[in-house]
């Protein structure tokens, strides 16, 4: 088991175990111990996909800096919501863990959980992949400027795009981009569908104009000549695409938007447990074996610690509701 802990804190901690074992501090001070068991780590989205990929890579390296198994389980349903109610309801004990995605700040502005950031112990940030904009590569648009030059001069409904369903993070991001422009929520038609695989096929098809998906959904076709990334509604570029500028770069409006994945555990973690994760997960960051297995699948790294992951929260919680409240998605 590695320890993050100073000699002198290490102490300090044998100290205070000592006492409350003779029943003279209130509460456990177990943490100097912690992890001495297996782990559980909770993925609210199924198997297979980029968030399951993430999390089985994060659990593998985490295993190998705690020194105890992680056992990873996929807690699917409810458009994300039994996954996080899982992780949020969880002991705070810091023995289950989960990956925190960013529809937990869409889902109750959606009316279907009552569960916000704030019911989750942030430990860090580990990836964050923006949308780019795509296009076929027989489109008459070869740069960013020229399409946004052409959505703005065309009647509403002339353009069509793709990526999700309805109301999807990737149809947010058009709705946002809009918004960014001037634009109505609506001026570029958004034919829905059940995931970036089929709208890539039906850009490459020519039913639609444009699909906002992440970077490593376009890869694929991107990287068979069939398709072209203009631009992407990050705030910086990707580290997969370090040639791909922003769309505030390109001249396409000033807009970022992103889908992000970060490790948490239930509200009021022990602060020494939550230290001992946070820290292990800082080095994962920049471990070697993460950042090539991650640039290998387009999934940009972009960490951020605790502290940091919890601000980021709150203002993506406040940006989604903006954005939501634009495409009419907003209950209550």
């Amino acid at each position: 088991m590695t320890d993050f802990t100073t000699p002198t804190r290490r102490g300090l901690l044998r100290g205070a175990a000592m006492l409350s074992a003779l029943g003279l501090v209130p509460g456990a001070a177990w943490a100097a111990d912690y992890p001495s068991r297996p782990l559980t780590m909770l993925v609210p989205w199924g198997a297979g996909g980029g968030t399951d990929a993430t999390a089985r890579m994060i659990s593998a390296l985490l295993e190998r800096k705690l020194g105890q198994p992680i056992n990873v389980v996929n807690r699917t349903g409810g458009a994300g919501v039994i996954g996080h109610s899982a992780i949020a309801t969880a002991q705070p004990d810091g023995y289950t863990l989960g990956i925190v995605t960013v529809e937990i700040t869409m889902m109750h502005h959606m009316g279907l959980t009552e569960l916000t950031h704030a019911d989750y112990t942030p430990l860090g940030l580990m990836n964050a992949d923006s949308p780019a904009v795509t296009v076929s590569s027989a489109s008459e648009y070869k740069d960013i400027a020229s399409l946004t030059e052409a959505i703005r001069a065309s009647a509403p409904g002339t353009f069509k795009a793709s990526g999700t369903s309805q109301g999807g993070i990737w149809h947010l991001a058009l709705v946002g981009w809009l918004q960014a422009l001037g634009l109505a929520p609506d001026h570029v038609t958004w034919v829905p569908s059940e995931g970036s695989a089929p709208a890539m096929q039906d850009l490459i098809a020519g039913g639609i104009d444009i699909v906002t998906v992440s970077l490593g959904e376009t890869k694929a076709m991107v990287d068979a000549g069939r398709a072209v990334n203009l631009a992407l509604m990050g705030s910086d570029r990707a580290s997969s695409h370090p040639d791909l500028p922003t769309l505030a770069e390109a001249g396409g409006g000033d807009f970022a938007l992103a889908t992000w994945r970060g490790v948490a555990g239930p509200k009021d973690l022990p602060q020494d447990v939550a230290d001992v994760v946070s820290a292990a997960l800082a080095e994962i960051a920049v471990d070697p074996e993460f950042t090539e297995f991650m640039n290998s699948r387009g999934f940009n790294i972009t960490y951020l610690d605790p502290a940091a992951h919890a601000a980021m929260m709150a203002d993506a919680d406040g940006q989604m509701a903006t954005t939501m409240a634009a495409a009419g998605l907003v209950q209550g």
